[in-house]
């Protein structure tokens, strides 16, 4: 190919080139006409537009080797610079999902109201410490009637948030009357009126309809010794020579546990005890719920025991720590199951009655045995 085809050829007023017929003849840059370029042809074919003559990137206005460049909007190297925002949107909302700013650290809060907590339990603890020391029966009266209201309250959480109906009236009755004959008739005692209220629960659910009875009497007599049997326990170290002592070194070491776990807890706690069963407590909680109830039960067991020793008071407050963590801990998994968080609100800033004997109950029968072993069960 020569250089002439590039060339623009000589002024033809009738032959068309590439781009089409013209008045004015080819214009430059067409190929010349010839069989394949002919006028018919030609005017089939669709015009292409025309496009001006832009010097190509090498050229003299556009070199990288220092060159003087074009400037300007349209032939600026850089992309245009879009407009500024209005004044409203200077300062744009962060996206939802823009990372935000980390919020402040919260003080460290007690959870309940501890103003009406303590009062409560000042209230309980004067009464319960009168009429132990004063008069045995009318303690044994507290308890019954704490094992009743107990009683009232599980059963009534059961049928509002599982449908179960576990029969009350049995239940009532033969609660109270476990915990007197305990007092009365001692062990024995207890354990025939733990097993003719179990049958009685069995009896009362058959006047209703058979659908859900064996969910209905299980639950009764699981209530049944989950409430009045284990508090059969204090009236039975009640029945000691020493029994008010026995009875007072159970709630104070109980307390004490409770107290120490939830004050180092609150202040030290950082790694969670069982955080799928009871998110608040932590290991922290219950190294001070040991310590507190073992200094608490040496003391105990030198100076309000008749034969006691102060290591025997180590031991015993090493099992109650255990065992009213566990009794906390079972009732969290009732509760945590039947979707709730108190079982009921008679004392404020506690809770129930079974959120206060939640520790209570499964810790009487460990100090029970233990005092018998100790000193004995006179």
């Amino acid at each position: 190919m020569n250089d002439s085809s590039w060339g623009t050829p000589p002024h033809t007023g009738s032959q068309a080139g590439y781009w089409g017929p013209s008045d004015q003849g080819p214009v430059q840059g067409a190929a010349p006409a010839g069989p394949a370029y002919d006028a018919p042809k030609a005017q089939q074919t669709r015009p292409m537009p025309i496009v001006p003559e832009v010097p190509a990137y090498g050229g003299d206005q556009d070199d990288d080797r220092g060159a003087a460049r074009l400037s300007g909007p349209l032939f600026r190297d850089e992309p245009p610079q879009s407009p500024p925002y209005p004044a409203a949107q200077q300062n744009p909302e962060p996206m939802p999902d823009a990372p935000q700013p980390a919020p402040r650290p919260q003080k460290k809060s007690a959870g309940r109201d501890l103003g009406a907590a303590i009062g409560v339990g000042v209230a309980l603890g004067v009464v319960i410490i009168a009429s132990l020391f004063i008069v045995k029966a009318v303690f044994v009266g507290v308890i019954a009637v704490a094992v009743v209201v107990g009683l009232w309250e599980l059963t009534s959480r059961l049928q509002e948030r599982k449908g179960i109906k576990a029969p009350l009236v049995p239940l009532a009755l033969g609660g109270g009357a476990m915990v007197v004959a305990g007092y009365v008739r001692g062990a024995e005692g207890a354990w025939v009126a733990m097993a003719l209220t179990a049958l009685a629960v069995l009896v009362w659910r058959m006047t209703e309809p058979p659908e859900g009875y064996l969910k209905d009497v299980t639950a009764g007599v699981f209530a049944a010794f989950y409430v009045p049997f284990l508090a059969t326990f204090v009236a039975l170290m009640l029945t000691a020579g020493d029994g008010p002592w026995r009875v007072l070194t159970f709630l104070l070491l109980t307390v004490v546990s409770d107290t120490g776990a939830y004050a180092v807890g609150w202040r030290f706690g950082s790694h969670k005890l069982a955080p799928r069963i009871s998110p608040g407590k932590t290991r922290e909680g219950l190294v001070g719920a040991v310590t507190f109830a073992m200094v608490a039960g040496a003391l105990c067991m030198q100076f309000l025991i008749d034969d006691g020793a102060w290591w025997q008071g180590l031991l015993l407050g090493l099992a109650v720590a255990a065992s009213a963590t566990l009794g906390d801990l079972g009732e969290s998994m009732i509760k945590r199951d039947l979707g709730i968080k108190d079982m009921g609100t008679l004392l404020p800033g506690h809770g129930g009655i079974m959120d206060r004997l939640d520790s209570l109950l499964p810790t009487a029968p460990v100090v029970w045995l233990l005092m018998v072993l100790f000193v004995g069960s006179g």
